[in-house]
């Protein structure tokens, strides 16, 4: 069995709205078919809490909505989003707040005690983070100008080296923002290989095959809510969708992708700040996998009345038996 987590920094169930959601507004076809032509947007029967009717259940997908407020006041942030959904814990009740972007010495602490990552690969699994970060990410990080985030760092706590220049331009890693036109216009790397959307698509789905479990991490939609900026916020879920057309174009049985998010921001444009609204979880593939997650999930949830952020990684600990 293998298994894609496709994580979506600020991705929040909003109202189907298209004046402030752009997943109420942009053009996701792939998405909205896997759905049977549901939005990603709040629903009633994600909210009432029991298993018969917390979620979406279509022939290819299934969606449930994910408490990112774990509990505690103020608004949801990354660190401790991130944290939660890789350990396992209630980090943010844990420190006694909500923290971010970058993890605090106190969730480096809560990390190195046991992620995700680093417990499948005890368990003899492999993993990888198929993101590519540049040369000028490395020599800050080594001159202490700048911390891995929640995702990385437990990438390297688990002994598993990030992917490199080299791995992107070899075809073994994704850009953050698919494409690698970022590459060229922001970080002026110039030489590096562009891809299209569908090309990127393509490439995840090759990679997954190569290791137990697969991480990609997109980041971009948490700025996009940031700035309050409706046709990039579209232009990037339209992104989004495309890759994810030509990824499922090849997926295969055996395979499951878990799309979800740390917090919510982009689904709510009225507001540059982040939200407490719940975050989607999206199962996709064979209708047998996504029933044992599903009870995983639940069986994970204990005697809590909704289902959190928590629930992400022992759930996936137990996929792999």
């Amino acid at each position: 069995m293998k298994l894609l987590l496709f994580f979506l920094d600020g991705v929040g169930l909003g109202t189907n709205d298209p004046q402030v959601n752009p997943f109420a507004r942009a053009s996701l076809p792939h998405l909205e078919a896997l759905l049977d032509k549901h939005k990603l947007v709040a629903n009633d029967h994600l909210n009432d809490g029991e298993l018969a009717k917390d979620f979406i259940h279509t022939q290819q997908a299934s969606l449930l909505a994910l408490d990112a407020c774990l509990d505690v006041d103020g608004t949801p942030q990354s660190a401790t989003g991130q944290a939660a959904l890789l350990t396992g814990e209630n980090i943010p009740m844990k420190i006694g707040s909500h923290e971010g972007p970058k993890p605090s010495p106190a969730i480096v602490r809560l990390l190195q005690q046991g992620t995700l990552l680093s417990r499948l690969t005890g368990l003899g699994k492999t993993a990888s983070l198929l993101n590519a970060f540049p040369p000028r990410y490395f020599e800050a990080i080594e001159a202490g100008y700048r911390l891995p985030g929640v995702i990385a760092l437990s990438t390297l706590q688990a002994g598993i080296r990030l992917n490199t220049m080299q791995d992107l331009f070899a075809g073994n890693a994704i850009s953050a923002d698919f494409t690698a036109e970022g590459w060229h216009t922001a970080l002026g790397y110039e030489n590096t290989p562009l891809l299209t959307r569908t090309e990127a698509g393509e490439r995840l789905g090759e990679l997954t095959r190569r290791y137990d479990l697969t991480i990609f991490e997109y980041w971009l939609t948490d700025v996009a809510g940031h700035h309050q900026d409706m046709p990039t916020a579209c232009t990037l879920l339209e992104a989004i969708d495309e890759v994810l057309g030509a990824l499922l174009s090849s997926w295969d049985e055996g395979r499951l992708i878990l799309v979800t998010s740390d917090h919510g921001n982009i689904e709510d444009l009225g507001t540059r700040h982040h939200t407490r609204n719940d975050v989607p979880l999206l199962l996709i593939g064979p209708f047998k996998l996504r029933e044992k997650f599903i009870r995983q999930i639940h069986s994970a949830r204990c005697s809590k009345q909704r289902i959190d952020l928590t629930a992400i990684a022992p759930a996936i600990i137990d996929f792999f038996g």
